[in-house]
């Protein structure tokens, strides 16, 4: 479930190991470079976590950080 807090739209997703998350964050990478989109992430190991706002929007969460977690969510499965 993707938390908002501190202007930021906030989740962490964990895999199996590195080449799992690995491979989830080349996928998110297309997908947010089509939207022209880019999240603000970390990996761990086996964890890949965002952090969402708009920068030119002020850094604060708009509908297109909304779009871009549904995106996210629907490359995790």
């Amino acid at each position: 479930m993707w938390i908002e807090a501190d202007n930021r739209l906030k989740k962490t997703f964990e895999f199996r190991d590195f080449t799992e998350a690995f491979g989830f964050m080349t996928r998110v990478a297309l997908v947010a470079e089509k939207m022209n989109h880019h999240p603000t992430w970390t990996n761990t190991w086996n964890k890949v976590s965002f952090e969402l706002s708009t920068h030119d929007a002020g850094d604060v969460v708009t509908e297109k950080d909304h779009k871009l977690a549904a995106a996210i969510d629907a490359q995790a499965k």
